[in-house]
């Protein structure tokens, strides 16, 4: 474990992100190593107000940036914010925090090297609880479990709620209802045309859902295979090249469903549909994007609000995991979106602000209770 200390280069952008940019606040943050693995990871704790930080283990090279360190504490800050906004609007007891690791999953992933994150896991003492995300899957939490009590997200042979990205996909769906009530009156994508960018772990859960529910889908994914599979079970599904392509397809819902960004200036200006509800995290590419997106008439779902059925199934696991009373607290996700909607109307700003405005608020409620329950002890 290595604190983070000023210095040349790097680092002195990695005390940049964590003290003076617009990502910092956080209450901590832990670069990790292990030179007998090969293990560098980040984890970072933006609050836990609201209890011990929970978020998934990112596993990612980061190859094509200029300096990938810098990259995965940028990555670990914005995705430990997302996660304390995700998990107050969740509706549970948890603060938000994030891990990455540095490389690629492919090539150096190893059960020792997983065994020492594991370990920089409880050092922490419960302060951080862990779970999948990008890159590592339920088989691996069970091998992180193997050095620490605050992993969830494993094999329900191990005592585990198994795959989270079922109820990911079930929120997603549960937020795009709203919107579709909200757009066109009813709760419902019968008839709509929906373009999902990204196939994998949650986008091929969320295509079963629209399918179920009367959808036209139209995919994209970086990888062949992914798009394949989901069009050889569903042939009359549409496969377009790339994001780019998608955005330019007549659509009535976009689903970014892949890595965070999707939102830029391009997209919006390209984009054909007037709804957009996906589960990847941090879809806006930079501030300013949720306004472009309010005033083309175009309904944002927060994608923290949205994609939050995982969080909540991997959180329910700590208390001896019970599926359908994870899914039925995964189904308010359609109320609470639709509450967003309302104070967004109501405000007169963007849906993205009035999510934001609401779980600021229950992580500032969350803080002032402290002292008082201090002094009641």
């Amino acid at each position: 474990m290595t604190d983070v200390r000023p210095s040349s280069g790097a680092a002195d952008g990695v005390l940049h992100s964590l003290f003076t940019s617009d990502q910092g606040g956080h209450e901590q943050v832990v670069l990790c190593q292990d030179r007998e693995t090969g293990l560098k990871a980040v984890i970072a704790l933006h609050s836990t107000a609201l209890g011990p930080a929970l978020g998934g283990t990112r596993f990612y090279p980061y190859e094509s940036e200029k300096d990938p360190v810098e990259a995965a504490v940028r990555d670990a800050l914005n995705l430990s914010r997302g996660m304390s906004y995700k998990n107050a609007m969740a509706g549970i007891e948890h603060g938000g925090g994030k891990a990455v690791i540095i490389g690629d999953p492919e090539q150096i992933k190893t059960e020792q090297l997983l065994l020492a994150y594991g370990r920089f896991v409880a050092s922490l003492g419960g302060r951080y609880v862990t779970a999948c995300d990008v890159g590592t899957y339920v088989q691996d939490m069970d091998v992180v479990a193997r050095t620490n009590r605050w992993t969830t997200g494993r094999s329900p042979e191990n005592g585990g709620c198994g795959d989270s990205s079922v109820l990911t996909a079930f929120g997603v769906f549960q937020g795009m209802r709203a919107a579709a009530q909200t757009q066109w009156g009813e709760p419902t994508l019968r008839g709509r045309r929906v373009g999902i960018a990204g196939v994998g772990k949650v986008g091929h859960h969320l295509v079963e859902h629209l399918i179920t529910d009367g959808a036209e889908i139209v995919v994209t994914d970086v990888r062949a295979d992914a798009v394949a599979r989901i069009t050889a079970r569903h042939p009359q599904i549409t496969a377009v090249a790339d994001a780019e392509a998608l955005v330019r397809t007549p659509l009535d819902v976009y689903a970014p469903c892949a890595l965070g960004g999707a939102l830029d200036d391009a997209t919006v200006a390209a984009l054909t549909a007037t709804v957009v509800c996906g589960a990847a995290n941090n879809q806006l590419a930079h501030p300013g994007v949720e306004k472009d997106l309010a005033d083309r008439g175009i309904l944002y779902a927060p994608d923290y609000v949205v994609n939050a059925g995982g969080v909540i199934q991997v959180a329910d696991e700590l208390h001896g995991f019970d599926f359908d009373r994870a899914k039925a607290k995964a189904t308010t996700i359609f109320d609470t979106t639709l509450a967003i909607f309302d104070r967004a109307k109501a405000d007169g700003i963007p849906p993205a602000a009035a999510a934001d405005r609401l779980a600021e608020q229950r992580m500032a409620e969350a803080r002032a209770s402290v002292p008082r329950q201090a002094a009641a002890r």
